[in-house]
């Protein structure tokens, strides 16, 4: 069992994430960090580690600048405008933000950690041949939506009826939820909701109540992502047990959650972005695919909710929260 901290934030500034780089431009190479949700300590520790391994370490022979939207995409041009103007030698992103990276420039290497398709969404032209100043890890966690309602049937083994939160208008979208409905043919009702803002969700969750829903399966996507603390939120008032597919959002309050590793991701884009700096082109580096997965726990979580997890489940758990 491990424990994990989220960056202390004052104001919205992140303490200590940034070094004083303008002092620093003439001795060591600048890497932007750029995320479109908070930030989180153990994607900046995985990074760091890829960095290390490919031969940098933060204020040694290398500088980070850490910019973070905080869920708010209009910011993201001007905070991509700012770490160009460093200027940065290579910039990292997260899906959310890859897109506003790519619209800024066609010549600042750009390395993302993303989770949607990057081809289907039309970030790069081909996963081998990424070509242009873009490349970057992607994990497919739409294909695991099986594995995520097997797991979920297991906590909640009495619940006929199973609701699921989808983000409409993305490419895995329609691959996930054949995906799980597939899994759910047989002896269970599943009914899906598509929401893409905050009266969506609400309704929806009113809606699989008054339908008696018994758990709740939230997709995948940047949106669904960004409401996090909304969902826990109406999945506590309404004490519906819900299954995640990001270890952040157990951390936060869900109950579980199955999926690719961010970790494993970001580890693999500091790797990248050692060896950019070391002279590599973002077109000769194959976009990676993720293949770690993780499943989190929370029993803290589970006790609120009255549920007693089988021992079986709890000792499956890559990461149990107490």
């Amino acid at each position: 069992m491990r424990r994990r901290e989220f960056i202390a934030l004052v104001g919205g500034t992140v303490i200590a994430a940034s070094l004083p780089v303008r002092a620093q431009q003439s001795t060591m190479p600048i890497v932007g960090f750029l995320r479109s949700l908070p930030p989180f300590q153990n994607l900046v520790v995985a990074f760091g580690q890829g960095l290390k391994e490919a031969g940098f370490v933060a204020g040694e022979n290398v500088a980070i600048e850490y910019r973070y939207a905080d869920n708010q995409i209009d910011r993201l041009p001007a905070l991509v405008a700012d770490l160009i103007r460093l200027p940065v030698a290579v910039i990292v992103v997260n899906s959310g933000a890859a897109f506003a990276a790519k619209a800024a420039t066609t010549t600042v290497p750009i390395v993302f950690a993303a989770g949607d398709d990057p081809v289907k969404s039309g970030l790069v032209p081909s996963l081998n041949r990424p070509g242009g100043n873009i490349t970057g890890v992607s994990w497919l966690g739409g294909l695991v939506g099986a594995k995520r309602l097997e797991l979920l049937r297991q906590v909640v083994p009495k619940a006929p009826t199973i609701a699921m939160l989808v983000q409409p208008n993305r490419p895995d979208t329609e691959p996930e939820r054949v995906d799980v409905q597939a899994a759910a043919a047989i002896g269970l009702r599943l009914i899906t909701f598509d929401v893409s803002s905050d009266r969506d969700i609400e309704n929806a969750f009113a809606t699989l109540v008054q339908r008696g829903a018994g758990a709740l399966l939230v997709g995948v996507g940047a949106y669904l992502a960004s409401k996090r603390e909304s969902i826990i939120t109406l999945a506590s008032h309404y004490a519906i047990p819900a299954m995640y597919s990001l270890w952040e959002e157990v951390v936060a309050g869900g109950l579980m959650s199955y999926g690719p590793s961010q970790s494993d991701a970001y580890h693999q884009a500091g790797i990248y972005v050692g060896r950019i700096l070391k002279g590599e082109k973002p077109a000769d580096l194959p976009v990676m695919q993720s293949t770690k997965f993780e499943f989190v726990l929370n029993l803290k979580t589970a006790k609120t909710l009255g549920l007693d997890v089988p021992m079986t489940i709890q000792m499956t758990a890559d990461e149990v929260i107490e």
